[in-house]
């Protein structure tokens, strides 16, 4: 429902381009809004005019106007003075008010449809007749991005968010708790790229307030309104899979997650389990500092011992013999694909298991 500062700046507005007094009165005869003081015997008069046929009617130096929510009375608007002209201002700020009490209960509805859709509370059958109810397109390209802020929450907005984007009329821009805003984009043809500019906007918008620790994920592209809370759920997915293995990145798709997607659906006993066959009593984190940096730089290199001892500054033997170390330590040998990969894994089971047992203190 319209608010009633919404409706006070309209009666204001309206006052100073007519230079008449309104007021906007309840069915029950109490004073909502007014831009004048309001004498007793008016709460009678609308009690009364409310209970007649008559859509508008004048009183003494007051003319009456109902308001219909579709079809039942709202509120009564009261136009200060008599005459056609003021019949006339009265009409037009009566049609004024109900013009923005339907746009403002299809704006409500329009969101709550949404956040029901996101959430998947909502049948097909009542997802498509909302939609053709609210004017919303069944088939379009679609994708829904989630934007988080971890200093500086505050200007992570609804409202700050729409501006970052340009939020058009096909999109909507809706938050389901305190931490994340969503943003479902109706797509051109710009598809992935148009993501990855609208997700860039964002970030740049946010920064320029003084946010930080932005994170940033997005879906996949669906073609059918029913398919838009798969795009949500993969968004919320990349959102937290992001932040454990890829921290370092402000923006991360779900189609770019690879194999963290999987371990992020592990269960802790198995990921527990794993790394016991692997490294038995030790773990990735009991390895020196070195050693994590040569490893990292290694993979970084696509296991080329060359490149790898060039970026480090080290010679070759130095690297071969830290790799012949580690396999003596671990029964792994990074230098052959199946023993690389198995170890790839285990320290990403790792980072998962800490990110895990962080929401268990």
């Amino acid at each position: 429902m319209i608010s009633n500062q919404i409706l006070q700046t309209t009666l204001d507005g309206l006052k100073a381009i007519t230079r008449k007094d309104f007021a906007v009165i309840d069915t029950d005869g109490n004073a909502v809004v007014s831009t004048t003081q309001l004498e007793e015997s008016c709460s009678e008069g609308v009690v009364e005019f409310v209970r007649s046929q008559a859509d508008s009617q004048e009183v003494s130096k007051y003319q009456y106007f109902k308001i219909y929510d579709e079809s039942t009375v709202e509120y009564v608007l009261i136009a200060m003075g008599s005459g056609e002209d003021v019949y006339m201002v009265g009409k037009m700020a009566c049609f004024q008010i109900q013009s923005l009490m339907v746009a403002y209960k299809e704006r409500f509805d329009k969101d709550n449809f949404i956040k029901n859709l996101l959430l998947d509370n909502l049948l097909l059958v009542d997802i498509y007749s909302r939609s053709k109810k609210l004017r919303i397109k069944m088939e379009a390209q679609r994708c829904v991005m989630v934007t988080e802020v971890g200093v500086n929450r505050e200007v992570n907005t609804v409202e700050n968010i729409k501006e970052y984007i340009a939020a058009g009329p096909h999109d909507f821009v809706t938050a389901v708790d305190e931490n994340c805003v969503i943003v479902v984009r109706q797509l051109t043809d710009g598809g992935k790229a148009e993501m990855d500019k609208l997700a860039a906007s964002v970030i740049a918008g946010l920064e320029k307030e003084g946010a930080q620790k932005i994170h940033i994920a997005y879906g996949t592209i669906v073609g059918e309104l029913k398919e838009v809370s798969r795009s949500y759920k993969e968004a919320k997915m990349a959102l937290d899979v992001g932040k454990i293995f890829f921290e370092e990145k402000q923006l991360i798709a779900y189609s770019s997650l690879g194999i963290g997607r999987l371990i992020y659906q592990l269960p802790m006993p198995l990921c527990k389990m794993f790394i016991r066959e692997i490294f038995g009593e030790h773990k990735p984190d009991d390895f020196d500092e070195e050693t994590l940096i040569t490893i990292n730089k290694f993979f970084e290199n696509s296991l080329n011992v060359s490149e790898t001892s060039r970026q480090l500054f080290i010679h070759r033997n130095t690297l071969v013999y830290r790799l012949d170390k580690l396999q003596k330590s671990t029964g792994l040998d990074l230098r052959v694909f199946e023993d690389a990969i198995t170890f790839k894994i285990a320290m990403m089971v790792v980072r998962y298991m800490k990110y895990m047992e962080s929401f268990e203190y």
